[in-house]
Order: structure tokens, then C-alpha cells, then sequence
């Protein structure tokens, strides 16, 4: 075990290591395909997400309360991943496995706030869809920019002070023995799992995490799909109700996307023992994969989104001509 550090106070001594060592991926064979795959993973995701957060900020079409929370979203996919993957990469591709126990905590409390961030943000989206076809008439003075702003200001500060709190709890505890983390971050499980002192606050606390994490806006989104579900049953015509279902078709599979594996991996854990270098790798695909796909299926699935596409490569066009015809008269 590596050298270790001791902090006393009130007559507590708690032993804490310099460094921990993360064994995440050391057992899987060819790991280094996965570790070029995640890196492919990383550039889509910013370049994707980078792309959708531009054409929000340049077409005016998109500056309304729905696409804040759409930027925000990308926004916070991007943070994630790059809280994640680089370091991921860093840490087995480049051999640098030992971590100090200062960055292992930052590397905690970025990954699970921004993932943290994801998941509200699907559950602000849901409520946006039930406000605009529970509400139609009410939508625009509900869904504000200042009102989404103001959401945004709450998440923000809610996570911030919940993962302060969850990660300066590892602070209590104290690691006498290994320093091994059988993970591929400096997760709060394993972490915790290592302390030779009371952790049950801590497992508490990673309860209560997973709580706000996965189901309390697992469990409003449900809600407020099965308010829209029994709004668009009164609407007589079936035009209308296609059209309205279509504007929720991106969000459900974003939900679908970033619920579904997490909730797989945590019943499959459940029932049978996982072997730990598939939970490992299912881990790290249920973390790094939706960051990729959502600005993929916004883009694609969402017609406002490609229209202002659409509208903006005319408007570079025409500029572009405009320039060349100028620049041909200056000549002539």
C-alpha cells in the first residue's frame, strides 16, 4: 500500500492514503481496442454535442425556454464525458493507475454531478412536454426563459451542495488496508468499500444518491408521460394526436437511452453475480454512450432542430456567394 496520510482531530485519527490505485480494466484482454473505441466515443460526443449547442445559440428560432434546457443538456453531456472518459483513457491506456486521493475525490464529485445534471435535465424536458400538451394555452406564460433559467439555477445549486456533501463524507471514513478501487473511476462504492471504520452513513448516503440519481425523476417522468398520455386520449382527432406524440418521440428516447441500461445493470446485479470485468465495461457503456447518442437523435428526430439546420447552411451559403460575387466586382 502506498504512503499514508493522517489527519487527527477531538481525539479521531483517520488514516487516509496518498494514493489510490485504480484496477478498473487490468484483467480484460485487448483492452486497448476499448480504450481506442472510448476515445472515438469522446470525440463524437464533443463534436456533437459542440454542433448542437452552436446551432441553438445561432438560430433565433431555437432561443425559446425548451432549447435552454436542450443546451443544457448537451452542455451537460459534454462535461461528463470529459470528466470521464479522458481520465479513463489517461489512467490504462498510459499506465498512470494511481491517483491521488485529493483528485479521486474531484474525479467523484464532477462524475456523478454532471451525470446527476443529465438526469434532471431529462426530467425539466418531460415536464416541458407536459406543460405544452396538457396546457397548450398556458405553455408560454408556464415555460418562460426566465422560469428555465431559474430551474437550471436550482439543479445547479441542489447538486453542487448533495455531492459536496456525498463525496466529504469519504472524509469520515478512514483506509487502513488496500488501496485498491475495483473500478474504472474513483467511484463512491468502491471508495467507501475500502474503509476499515463505520461506513454506514456512507452507505446511506450512496443510497440517497441513487435515489435522485436514477428513480425520483425516473418515477416524475413516468408521472407526467402518464398525464400526457391521458391528455392526447381527449384529443378527438388523430392528426393532432400523432403530432403531439411526435414532439415527444426525441425525449422518450433520450429517457429510454440514459434509464434503461442503468436500470439493467442495477437488476441484473441483483439476480445474478455480474463478473466484474462485464460489469465493468457495462458500467462504463451506460456512462459514456447516451453523451454521444443524444445530440445524434436531437438532431435527427427533431424538426425544428433540422430546419434551423437547414436554414442556416442557406444563410452561410448566400453569404459565401454574396462575398465571391463582391470580391469579383472589386476586381472587374
Amino acid at each position: 500500500m502506498s504512503s499514508i496520510q493522517s489527519d487527527s482531530s477531538a481525539n479521531v485519527t483517520f488514516v487516509r492514503p496518498a494514493t489510490f490505485f485504480i484496477n478498473g480494466f487490468f484483467n480484460i484482454p485487448h483492452a486497448k481496442y476499448y480504450y481506442v473505441f472510448l476515445s472515438l466515443v469522446y470525440v463524437v460526443t464533443v463534436l456533437g454535442n459542440s454542433f448542437i449547442m452552436c446551432i441553438i445559440y445561432l438560430a433565433r428560432r431555437l432561443h425559446t425556454a425548451k432549447y435552454i434546457a436542450v443546451f443544457h443538456l448537451a452542455f451537460s453531456d459534454l462535461c461528463g464525458s470529459s470528466a470521464l472518459i479522458p481520465k479513463v483513457i489517461d489512467t490504462f491506456l498510459f499506465k498512470h493507475q494511481d491517483i491521488s486521493y485529493d483528485a479521486c475525490l474531484a474525479n467523484m464529485f464532477f462524475v456523478f454531478h454532471f451525470m446527476n445534471l443529465q438526469s434532471l435535465t431529462l426530467l425539466v424536458l418531460s415536464y416541458d412536454r407536459l406543460v405544452a400538451i396538457c396546457f397548450p394555452l398556458q405553455y408560454h406564460a408556464i415555460v418562460t426563459k426566465p422560469a428555465m433559467f431559474l430551474i437550471i439555477g436550482v439543479m445547479w445549486s441542489f447538486s453542487m451542495i448533495f455531492f459536496s456533501v456525498f463525496v466529504g463524507l469519504v472524509n469520515s471514513l478512514s483506509f487502513c488496508g488496500s488501496n485498491v478501487l475495483d473500478s474504472y473511476f474513483c467511484d463512491y462504492r468502491p471508495v467507501y468499500s475500502l474503509a476499515c471504520n463505520d461506513n454506514s452513513m456512507n452507505i446511506l448516503m450512496g443510497r440517497i444518491g441513487s435515489s435522485l440519481l436514477i428513480f425520483m425523476p425516473l418515477i416524475l417522468i413516468f408521472i407526467s408521460y402518464f398525464c400526457i398520455a391521458l391528455a392526447l386520449l381527449k384529443i378527438a382527432h388523430g392528426v393532432d394526436r400523432i403530432k403531439a406524440m411526435k414532439t415527444c418521440s426525441s425525449h422518450l428516447i433520450l429517457v429510454a437511452i440514459f434509464y434503461i441500461p442503468i436500470l439493467s445493470n442495477n437488476i441484473a446485479s441483483l439476480k445474478t453475480p455480474f463478473d466484474p470485468d462485464t460489469r465493468i465495461i457495462n458500467n462504463s457503456l451506460t456512462q459514456t454512450m447516451p453523451p454521444m447518442l443524444n445530440p445524434i437523435i436531437y438532431t435527427l428526430k427533431t424538426e425544428e432542430v433540422m430546419q434551423s439546420i437547414k436554414e442556416l447552411y442557406k444563410r452561410s451559403k448566400d453569404n459565401i456567394t454574396t462575398e465571391r460575387r463582391i470580391k469579383c466586382s472589386r476586381r472587374n
